[in-house]
């Protein structure tokens, strides 16, 4: 089974490499890294290039933000099993894809998710809070409740399917494509019970006030967009599982 693992990057010299190198790092040996550039203006493209021993695609070209360089990379992707890794983030161990690929062996399911540890940017051996999903049960995007996107991992022939990233979403596109998947479309899916991914901190949609509120609305279309009941006290009700996250 080949997985494919798809990067959106711009101007990302600082962390890209330990990105890469965790997908290298993998045991698991059919994976192809498919890494999507936004024109960076700094050395991204030549790190990548430097440190790329399982990238199969770099494209580097201006896009119309995070999503649509997804989306690109998604198309491009041969592998049955696609996830995606942010460049500021990396897979918490060598055998993260091996388990992954472990839980798709059963062919009814189409998606594979799993928690995500939020670390310090420069040092991450440090936690700073753990995002701990549990398995999906049904109504629970309307509790607050979704997996950590990082974590992620989906069958190609799903979104061949029922779709990619929607691009009227800026911040909540990847809520918006994990809620069609598994509320609106109730597709199968197995958790891994470990923290698959390290997330440093500092992500577009926390990085002020003003993104989080944004981000909280889109939330809420998302519902609306998929015929998906919401209160809509919702903004509220989905801080509460993030406020876990600490204790």
């Amino acid at each position: 089974m080949k997985v494919s693992i798809v990067t959106g990057t711009y101007n990302s010299e600082e962390f890209v490499g330990d990105c890469i190198a965790s997908v290298n790092n993998q045991t698991y040996g059919n994976i192809e890294h498919i890494i999507i550039d936004g024109a960076s203006k700094d050395t991204t493209v030549s790190k990548i290039k430097d440190a790329a021993s399982r990238v199969t695609q770099l494209i580097s070209e201006k896009d119309n933000g995070i999503y649509d360089a997804m989306n690109k990379g998604l198309k491009l992707a041969t592998g049955e099993v696609i996830g995606i890794l942010n460049s500021d983030d990396f897979y918490n161990s060598k055998n993260i894809i091996q388990k992954v690929v472990d839980q798709f062996m059963d062919e009814s399911v189409d998606i594979v998710f799993g928690d995500l540890y939020y670390v310090h940017q420069q040092n991450t051996d440090k936690v700073v809070r753990t995002w701990s999903s549990g398995p999906y049960l049904k109504g629970s995007f309307m509790k607050g409740w979704h997996p950590a996107h990082p974590a992620f991992f989906v069958r190609k022939r799903v979104y061949e399917k029922y779709g990619y990233f929607d691009l009227e979403f800026s911040l909540a596109g990847d809520f918006e494509l994990m809620l069609r998947f598994l509320e609106k479309h109730q597709l199968k899916s197995a958790y891994i019970n470990e923290p698959m991914v390290r997330m440093r901190l500092g992500g577009a949609s926390n990085k002020s006030v003003k993104n989080m509120i944004t981000g909280n609305k889109e939330c809420y279309r998302a519902f609306k967009k998929n015929n998906l009941p919401v209160t809509i006290l919702y903004p509220f009700i989905r801080l509460i599982p993030k406020l876990k996250q600490y204790f």
